[in-house]
């Protein structure tokens, strides 16, 4: 109903952790930069969220080539192919900062799926965004540049495009990073992060600043 002094009710946003709380379900972990979640081919049986920091998977293929396949913030979810009846982790989770993760167990997540209505929405929206995530990186590593590539990732790790303020002190990724996420050498980072920098889009100041005047790179034909 209405307020008709205060105007139209407002819905109250979804906050996992407190519903989980009420709930007795998940625990809650802290990580420290570049500390390990999980190894790729460990037992898969539980879901994670991003309560805070970030957090980066890799996958090694049997070359022992490395690459970087996501990196994740504040409420992603990862680790949900063990829904899917993945026995093993298909790839390393590790954090890229400080953060904090929120384990459910498989079971948990199925019978939340099934129960809570609040918490199916949110995890579908989670699926559905990651979807689209990997349809626009599989069209970036197409039809982009190199350079191009660069700067979506930048603009992406300050949360360019998502909801809430943009942050503009990225967390300290290394150029070996960068370039195993844009799928170029090293080398050629360094160029374009120089130029970058050189052209306002970017600066350091105790930390990497980014500016929405990167969108003009990934934007210009």
């Amino acid at each position: 109903m209405s307020d008709l002094t205060n105007g139209p009710s407002k819905k109250r946003p979804f906050n996992l952790k407190t519903f989980l709380s009420k709930l007795g379900a998940g625990s809650s972990s802290e990580y420290k930069k570049g500390q390990l979640i999980f190894a790729q081919g460990a037992p898969a049986g539980a879901v994670f969220y991003v309560q805070r920091g970030k957090v980066k998977l890799t996958v090694v293929s049997q070359q022992g080539k490395e690459a970087v396949i996501a990196i994740l913030g504040p409420g992603d979810f990862f680790g949900e192919g063990s829904l899917a009846g993945q026995l093993v982790r298909m790839s390393t989770a590790a954090g890229i900062s400080e953060c904090t993760i929120l384990t459910l167990e498989r079971d948990i997540v199925v019978r939340l799926l099934q129960d809570e209505p609040a918490f199916s929405e949110l995890f579908l929206a989670h699926l559905l965004a990651r979807n689209s995530r990997i349809e626009e990186d599989l069209v970036d590593q197409l039809f982009n540049s190199s350079e191009k590539r660069l700067a979506r990732v930048l603009l992406l790790l300050a949360n360019f495009g998502k909801e809430g303020k943009p942050e503009k002190v990225v967390p300290k990724i290394s150029q070996e990073t960068l370039a195993s996420i844009v799928g170029t050498t090293r080398s050629r980072v360094s160029f374009f992060m120089n130029r970058f920098r050189k052209l306002g889009f970017i600066h350091y100041n105790g930390g990497l600043e980014v500016h929405s005047s990167l969108l003009h790179v990934v934007l210009h034909d």
